[in-house]
């Protein structure tokens, strides 16, 4: 597989890019909703939220080397389809990108509320420059579940798509973003 993006598929950095992002979101998600049930007393009331901030920093580090990665190739040419649906496709995927830089946004707001950095697996510190904001924190968490939901169900109808073009289209739309070429 080739390292660049082609006209017929994606070169392996988008597709490293895409099946290390996608699981990680999904998870991100998981642990997001079981971290919001626990007590003060439980064992993973600090270190699930922790684990959370830590991945989140490095997705967000990761979507901005997908994009930079995306601005610098080319993307394979579409499958034949209205062209509704190739506006659908494009909107879906920038809008996925929307929410997503939000909803670091928002989490970063939430987590930085009290003036303390955020420790990525104390590897390195994001410093936390915006703060004190009148109840800063229940905002932005209110807006970051909200995104996450919208996010999850973008997400569902992409996979929904996927697989709606490699059974019934029986187009090459999966295959490209396993990048495989097709076959001649």
């Amino acid at each position: 597989m080739q390292t660049r993006n082609s006209t017929t598929h994606y070169g392996w950095v988008a597709v490293l890019f895409h099946w290390l992002m996608a699981p990680a979101i999904i998870g991100m998600f998981a642990l997001g909703w079981w971290m919001v049930d626990l007590s003060y007393y439980d064992p993973w009331y600090r270190q699930g939220p922790d684990i959370h901030k830590s991945v989140g920093i490095l997705l967000l580090i990761l979507l901005v080397a997908r994009l930079a990665w995306r601005w610098a190739n080319e993307t394979p040419s579409p499958e034949p389809a209205p062209r509704w649906q190739q506006f659908a496709a494009g909107a879906a995927h920038w809008l996925i990108y929307g929410l997503l830089l939000a909803i670091f946004v928002s989490g970063y707001l939430i987590s930085t509320a009290d003036g303390r950095a955020i420790e990525v697996f104390n590897w390195f510190s994001v410093p936390a420059t915006l703060q004190g904001l009148e109840n800063q924190e229940d905002i932005a968490g209110v807006i970051h579940e909200w995104l996450a939901w919208g996010l999850m169900g973008l997400v569902l109808l992409h996979g929904l798509a996927a697989f709606k073009h490699h059974f019934v289209n029986k187009d090459g739309t999966l295959k490209k973003m396993l990048g495989v070429a097709p076959r001649r």
